[in-house]
């Protein structure tokens, strides 16, 4: 990829009183580089049309989760509201009437509310909402390629990769294969490929404002990143993925018990309890569960985490870059971590000054890397 306005190649024209002619590879090169535009502008069509795409269905899936869970709480709320009035008086077809209702609805109730623990609405819809923002930045760094630089074959089979990376990471159908909503371990969201090149191997004259204390600043910004951020939302997600499942476990079992209690209402005082105090904390428990979003928490802790990953890994890329002038430019890079940390500059040196400091004299550092999250 090469910065438009730069001079890469030369054209040496051979004239004469009939013909002006044209070297052979510059028409090579300037074939190629429409061959990449163009593919670069297909990649740019279908990124625009996953991004609205998951937009449309994040909505869908939070429409779900809104309806379910009101779905689920009504029934439950009128099927203890019958086992209720049954225990209270009543017999013969009335009771029968009452009792049989309540134990129908409390069944149905159930079923929906495993289903709904199963999938996870507002955890899917987290996930769209994170497919369309990821979208949207790829479709632009695939438009400042095409405004500022001269694409190269990497370029579009670099933007092709990410495609095919988002769409893994963050599928679309709701069975197959799908993100695993309650996994035995919490992992970090990936969602660039894994033999991602997050370098631009193009060669710069000079240093590339690279210097050894640049390079010591991002080494200690790594450190800070894994000690604290990463490590914290590792530990949060994992809270967050045990309250999760506990609480869809919690949901259809207190259903369950409600429907088998109130399928004996009316042969004693105990079967009606134990429906009614069943059945209302089973709507406290889907209230807290899906109205408060608790799969949308998991989510996006996945999601910060992936974030913190990612970060790591482009540093220890650019670093790893043995040939300076192959690497980012240092000052355009310190500035892009910074921005993605919620810093500016002279922030994201005290910061590493700090960790430093603290690592000297074996004190912790009590500050996280990134102020926005």
């Amino acid at each position: 990829m090469i910065l438009r306005g730069s001079f890469s190649n030369t054209v040496p024209l051979e004239k004469n009183a009939a013909t002006t002619t044209i070297d052979e590879p510059f028409i090579n090169s300037t074939a190629a580089s429409a061959k990449e535009i163009s593919q670069l502008y297909a990649i740019l069509e279908t990124v625009a049309d996953r991004a609205e795409m998951h937009k449309n269905v994040g909505e869908q899936r939070d429409n779900w989760n809104k309806l379910l869970l009101n779905s689920i709480n009504m029934i439950t709320l009128t099927a203890t509201t019958m086992a209720g009035v049954a225990a209270t008086g009543g017999a013969g077809a009335p009771l029968l009437a009452l009792r049989l209702s309540s134990t129908l609805l409390f069944t149905a109730a159930t079923g929906m509310s495993f289903i709904m623990n199963k999938i996870q609405p507002s955890q899917l819809a987290e996930e769209q909402r994170n497919a369309t923002k990821l979208f949207r930045q790829l479709q632009s760094k695939v438009q400042t390629t095409l405004d500022l630089y001269d694409p190269a074959e990497l370029d579009a089979k670099d933007a092709m990769d990410n495609v095919l990376a988002l769409d893994k990471a963050y599928p679309l159908p709701l069975l197959g294969k799908v993100i695993e909503k309650f996994p035995a371990k919490f992992e970090p969201a990936v969602w660039w490929p894994k033999s991602h090149d997050f370098q631009r191997k193009r060669k710069r004259p000079g240093k590339n404002e690279w210097s050894e204390e640049l390079e010591a600043e991002m080494r200690e910004v790594i450190e800070v990143i894994k000690g604290k951020d990463t490590e914290d939302y590792m530990r949060l997600g994992n809270l967050a993925l045990k309250i999760n499942k506990i609480l869809a476990i919690s949901g259809p079992l207190l259903t369950g018990i409600a429907a088998a209690g109130s399928a004996f209402v009316g042969n004693g005082s105990w079967a009606a309890i134990v429906a009614v105090a069943a059945g209302a904390l089973a709507t406290t428990v889907n209230t807290f569960e899906h109205a408060g979003q608790v799969g949308m928490v998991v989510e996006m802790y996945r999601n910060c985490a992936g974030f913190f990953s990612l970060m790591e890994e482009s540093i220890e890329s650019a670093l790893e870059e043995t040939e300076l002038e192959r690497r980012e430019d240092g000052e355009m890079f310190e500035m892009k971590v910074a921005l993605q940390l919620g810093r500016s500059l002279s922030e994201l040196r005290e910061l590493t000054q700090n960790s430093s400091s603290s690592r000297i004299y074996g004190i912790e550092v009590d500050e996280f890397a990134s102020k926005l999250f």
